[in-house]
């Protein structure tokens, strides 16, 4: 099994200590390009894909000029296209930095935040904040036809693109399932998510597509990796001519990621969070 581990000085896996002050040097970036090598996508070509890691921040708090303690909920775009991504622990230990500190706005946290992230990524990350009373209606219904109910037996539960197919005349559906389950790459935890494809092209067979998705089970790589992966592996298997996959993983230690990759499509703009988030 191939995957980017991070580095050993990485917080990830180790027990760490809670900053109390703000320290952009605790965001640790994991590099794209191991992980693509991987997939064939080889270093300085154009990528068969756009889209962005979106990030929601749900435990964010800072204290104002009185000392009054502010609370927002956070929102990152990270590009699909920036040389690197930004590992989870660190980002929630960097944003436990600013639970002391005193910030004269709102705005001055998002610009900062944005600012630091952009750094780390090499790339410019959107960054909105939102006060609870401000942020929009949020829970949204699962997008697409669930796949989940087929009466199927299971075998395999590492990536297998051969469980992958397509045939006969061009369709346009989007499928859903919510049996994706991988795991941290260093310490193992499990890690669940909504898998949303949405496609044109030859019709995806769908028992095969379920068995692709829980094959995934005992996996051990990033969200985003994961997420490359699947496109990767259904471009190549079942060809179609649109392409769009995104995973909504539940939220761990009050940040959820949702990498979203399309050949033809944008990211939402609007807040999406679904039920299980």
């Amino acid at each position: 099994m191939s995957m980017d581990r991070p580095p050993t000085d990485s917080p990830l896996g180790h027990v760490t200590d809670y900053p109390d002050s703000y320290d952009a040097g605790l965001l640790f970036p994991i590099s794209r390009e191991v992980s693509r090598a991987t997939l064939g996508i080889a270093h300085g070509q154009p990528l068969p894909f756009s889209g962005a890691d979106r990030w929601h921040a749900w435990e964010l708090s800072w204290l104002n000029a009185q000392g009054r303690p502010q609370v927002a909920i956070g929102r990152f775009d990270i590009p699909a296209d920036s040389p690197f991504m930004v590992e989870s622990k660190s980002l929630k230990l960097y944003l436990n930095g600013y639970n002391n500190e005193r910030m004269v706005s709102l705005e001055a946290v998002r610009a900062l935040i944005e600012t630091d992230l952009s750094a780390a990524c090499q790339s410019g990350v959107m960054v909105e904040l939102y006060a609870p009373d401000a942020l929009p209606a949020v829970v949204s219904a699962p997008e697409g036809e669930s796949i989940d109910a087929q009466d199927i037996a299971f075998n395999r539960y590492l990536p297998d693109a051969d469980l992958l197919s397509a045939g006969g005349d061009s369709v346009e559906e989007c499928l859903r399932s919510d049996l994706l389950k991988s795991n941290c790459p260093v310490t193992l935890q499990p890690d669940w998510a909504s898998l949303m494809v949405r496609y044109r092209g030859p019709r995806i067979d769908r028992e095969g597509l379920l068995r692709y998705v829980v094959s995934f089970r005992n996996h051990a790589d990033f969200h985003e990796h994961c997420v490359e992966r699947i496109y990767m592996d259904l471009m190549a298997r079942c060809r179609p001519e649109l392409l769009t996959v995104c995973a909504y993983y539940t939220r761990r230690g009050g940040l959820d990621i949702n990498p979203w990759r399309s050949n033809f499509e944008a990211l939402p703009d609007s807040f999406v969070k679904l039920p299980r988030q």
